[in-house]
């Protein structure tokens, strides 16, 4: 049923799919054949055959008087939907590119489903030309790999802050400290990755079902995105090389540097 449902998002009605996987099981078959394989209702078979002879997903043929059926090949069915597909999306590329009216109006887009989130950030990393800034955790480091690997091929240029002890080598990668703390603050792994000046990411993630995130092709979104990430990177720098300093003058955690409403030093609140 599950094919079934695919065949229906590529534009085949349902007995026209049943019909089609039904042939694929059987074929060469009888109409008749084809319909009580597929439990199809017997007169609606001829009609379901003729339109997908009519597409070129089924063959009629003729067999000592009888007239029988064979579908058109898998690796044949996808050559030939992912042909049409592709030259409609070129088509529509340039269709609605001319049609669309002439503003500089850019929208934040809401996410509300990991699914979303992963199918909105793979394109981005995909569609980048030069430079990709990530801030993200082992999680999402593990779903994005491979794209993030043929990003590296391609010339792509990252820099990422990553939240986690585990390995991670795309790119140049600065590893976050407080990592737990983070968590609970923001209450869920962070996410943030600006494509280029092209495009940007947030999301905050718990597990894999909950998510809650924006992209925007908005150049202050962007920006405000590309700042954060270079903002964590140059705190990483100086952590790396002064990390005592910073503890023994703002605590453990940098307790004192966080807090943002008030300029306080572990030394000076330990004197009094």
């Amino acid at each position: 049923m599950e094919i079934i449902e695919k065949l229906i998002k590529l534009g085949l009605s349902r007995y026209e799919s049943l019909t089609y996987v039904s042939l694929l099981e059987i074929g060469p078959a009888t109409a008749y054949e084809t319909a009580k394989n597929a439990g199809l209702p017997t007169s609606k078979i001829y009609e379901v055959m003729a339109k997908l002879i009519e597409q070129g997903l089924a063959l009629e043929m003729h067999e000592n008087s009888r007239k029988r059926y064979t579908a058109l090949e898998p690796q044949d069915f996808i050559n030939k939907y992912r042909g049409e597909i592709n030259r409609t999306i070129n088509k529509l590329e340039h269709d609605l590119t001319n049609y669309k009216g002439q503003t500089n109006v850019s929208y934040i887009w809401n996410m509300d489903s990991y699914e979303a989130f992963i199918q909105i950030t793979k394109e981005a990393i995909s569609q980048c030309q030069k430079e990709l800034l990530l801030s993200l955790w082992p999680q999402e480091a593990e779903v994005f790999s491979k794209d993030l690997e043929q990003a590296g091929k391609k010339g792509i240029i990252m820099a990422s802050v990553f939240f986690g002890k585990e390995a991670f080598n795309k790119g140049q990668v600065f590893h976050h400290p407080i990592e737990d703390t983070i968590y609970t603050e923001k209450g869920g792994r962070g996410f943030t990755l600006v494509a280029d000046q092209d495009m940007a990411i947030t999301a905050t993630i718990q597990g894999t079902e909950t998510c809650q995130g924006a992209w925007s092709r908005s150049n202050g979104f962007i920006t405000l995105a590309k700042d954060y990430i270079k903002h964590d990177i140059y705190i990483m720098k100086i952590v790396s090389r002064f990390d005592k300093d910073l503890i023994n003058t703002f605590g453990h955690k940098y307790k004192f540097l966080r807090d943002i409403f008030s300029d306080r030093e572990a030394l000076n609140d330990n004197k009094h």
